[in-house]
């Protein structure tokens, strides 16, 4: 994993559990991570219940746009987190790939959209403990292969 890792979240519109996840891990991690976020086949605009259960937080990710998934995203990225795009990610060796079942915002009221919201923090929280270990220095781990792969 290089010294300020890449992480990228795909889910197959990029306008709801993806855009949270980018948006939590900005807020978590800041410089310390580059964030990217795509779907295999993105919508024209973020779900604004997505947009409006991130604000009552204090993220702000209304100025995000869904993105398409490319081949370059995943070889740029040291961790690939997937939320039910099923085979559309392609997968390079000495990657760290996670697959995170949640549920689909779209479609649902807000307070349906909170209990996902709230479950993408507190994964993305685990993340960041992961990728930033409390008393570890970054850059001695630099070397040391990715933890687990799950795909």
């Amino acid at each position: 994993m290089t010294d300020k890792p890449t992480v990228l979240f795909v889910c197959v519109h990029n306008a709801g559990r993806s855009q949270m996840a980018a948006g939590f891990l900005r807020a978590l991690a800041g410089h310390r991570v580059t964030v990217l976020s795509a779907g295999s086949e993105p919508k024209d605009a973020i779900n604004p219940i997505a947009v409006a259960a991130m604000a009552e937080i204090g993220i702000d990710i209304t100025g995000n746009t869904p993105q398409i998934l490319t081949t370059e995203d995943v070889r740029a990225s040291d961790v690939v987190i997937t939320m039910g795009c099923g085979d559309a990610c392609p997968i390079f060796p000495g990657k760290r790939y996670e697959d995170w079942e949640l549920d689909d915002p779209a479609g649902q009221p807000l307070e349906d959209v909170r209990p996902i919201r709230d479950e993408i923090r507190a994964r993305v929280r685990t993340l960041v403990d992961e990728l930033f270990p409390v008393g570890v220095s970054h850059e001695a781990t630099a070397d040391v292969p990715p933890p687990r792969m799950t795909m």
